[in-house]
């Protein structure tokens, strides 16, 4: 297996192309008493609120642009105030396409010196040293998340990382400890925070339309089968093996993380506490597998542990629920839930709907029915939210997920250049993707509950709440 794994991330690329990866995790979400806190690191200074020195001019390196990375370096190469001076990747032409594309975005006044890093698997760490970027942007295949955005942060970069933030307990509290000792930020990239009906919502929560908040829904189910037709090279080619050997909630940010700023967890109000987690068997991935290749082919060798759907229950310290699925096989449609419940109405996506106690303005004057499509314009106009009533047309034009994208990329350099605090800190990202490595353990155990660790050792209580930003 260490063999077929050092030959095989020779041949696939760091952007969201992948290797085949020993099952290190398993050893390191079990047998430990979560209770028990690691001290802060002498010098560490607590990330919650922080704020870095300005930046007038943001320089940029970026690891991996494959088929996510690339996008990150098109638009915020275009953004005012960025200076794009490196890029790495095992491809050189991946590497040449976006470095040819942030000179297009130039204009001939920016991005004119990038170097690119492409000889082997860890010309990445010469670039840290040789270049000293102030941003790294990460996008690599799951596994290379944490030691890279370590790496990062110790060569004196703020990070930027594709989720989930890292797959061990272990990894993400080097990540805590590396970022409180360096004072760099480090934020996993949860794009879907910055859609439209998110961020009504949050507006909606916020102004406490809904009453006090009961329970969450969130969930990532996008039939994506047929990434394991990338064989050697694509998200495919190294994403496969987690199903195979990995049975949990292993993709849970995208529907947790706006349901999480809506509850305010870790910030203040509540936070994590226990998590119960099960499987269903798994079956889609070696039917797939059968049906679409040759016995002897590589995909057919391999026994798929990881159930097609996960569903684990989040509990919250004041009592909440969150309910978060995870399905990348079976033939369904796409949805991320985001569902919010409170004492006055709810919240609903996939479509857009909304329930009210009294009934909603423009809509049905009773909570038995939900308000859709034009019956919501009056909610918009009351109650959009400001980020999106700046930014939404540009981002509408600039695209990436109906502009989620853009907006996330926008923020994290306009926070930068203003010396502001992120829209979302380290201890979040780690929260939401320590639901992969607490799934993975509940489900060996037969969904008995799984206890989060306190990333923010008590100062979550202190922390502010996400403002609704102008």
């Amino acid at each position: 297996m260490k063999s077929n794994r050092r030959n095989f991330i020779k041949k696939t690329s760091i952007a969201g192309m992948g290797l085949a990866m020993a099952p290190v995790w398993s050893n390191s979400i079990t047998g430990k008493n979560l209770n028990n806190i690691p001290a802060p690191k002498p010098g560490a200074i607590y990330m919650g609120g922080f704020s870095a020195p300005k930046l007038d001019t943001v320089k940029c390196a970026f690891i991996g642009v494959g088929s996510r990375g690339s996008g990150h370096v098109e638009q915020i190469s275009a953004i005012e105030g960025t200076e794009v001076v490196a890029i790495s990747d095992l491809y050189e032409d991946l590497a040449e396409k976006s470095g040819k594309v942030c000179k297009e975005n130039g204009g001939g006044t920016r991005h004119k010196d990038i170097t690119l890093y492409t000889n082997g698997e860890n010309d990445w760490k010469k670039m840290l040293k040789k270049e000293k970027p102030d941003a790294v942007f990460i996008c690599t295949p799951w596994e290379l998340h944490a030691p890279m955005a370590i790496e990062a942060m110790k060569s004196g970069a703020h990070v930027f990382v594709e989720v989930p933030l890292a797959l061990t307990l272990e990894e993400m509290w080097e990540i805590v400890d590396t970022s409180e000792k360096t004072q760099k930020h480090c934020m996993m990239m949860e794009n879907c925070n910055y859609n439209r009906e998110e961020l009504l919502y949050l507006n909606m929560c916020r102004q406490g339309v809904i009453g006090e908040l009961l329970h969450g829904e969130a969930a990532y189910i996008h039939e994506l089968r047929e990434q394991m037709n990338d064989i050697e090279r694509g998200t495919g080619s190294w994403r496969t093996y987690q199903y195979a050997q990995r049975d949990g909630n292993l993709y849970p940010t995208h529907g947790l993380g706006p349901v999480a700023q809506y509850m305010n967890l870790a910030r203040g109000e509540d936070n994590f506490k226990f998590i119960n987690s099960f499987s269903s068997p798994a079956k889609g991935r070696n039917l797939y597998a059968a049906k679409n290749f040759p016995p002897d082919h590589k995909w057919n060798k391999l026994d798929y542990k990881g159930g097609d759907i996960n569903t684990s229950i989040v509990k919250t310290y004041l009592g909440r629920t969150i309910m978060v699925q995870w399905d990348e096989t079976s033939p369904r449609p796409y949805t991320r839930h985001n569902l919010i419940q409170g004492t006055k109405g709810i919240l609903a996506g996939f479509p857009t709907r909304i329930a009210l106690e009294g009934g909603v303005e423009g809509g049905p004057d009773s909570h038995h029915e939900y308000a859709e499509g034009e019956q919501l314009q009056r909610i918009f106009e009351k109650y959009e939210h400001p980020l999106y009533l700046r930014l939404g047309e540009l981002a509408n034009k600039m695209g990436g997920h109906g502009g989620m994208d853009f907006i996330m990329r926008y923020r994290i350099i306009e926070c930068l250049r203003k010396g502001e605090p992120l829209d979302q800190n380290v201890y979040e990202g780690c929260y939401w993707s320590a639901v992969g490595a607490l799934s993975e353990a509940s489900v060996t155990q037969n969904g008995a509950p799984q206890e989060f660790p306190d990333f923010t050792r008590g100062n979550w209580k202190t922390t502010k709440p996400l403002a609704i930003i102008s």
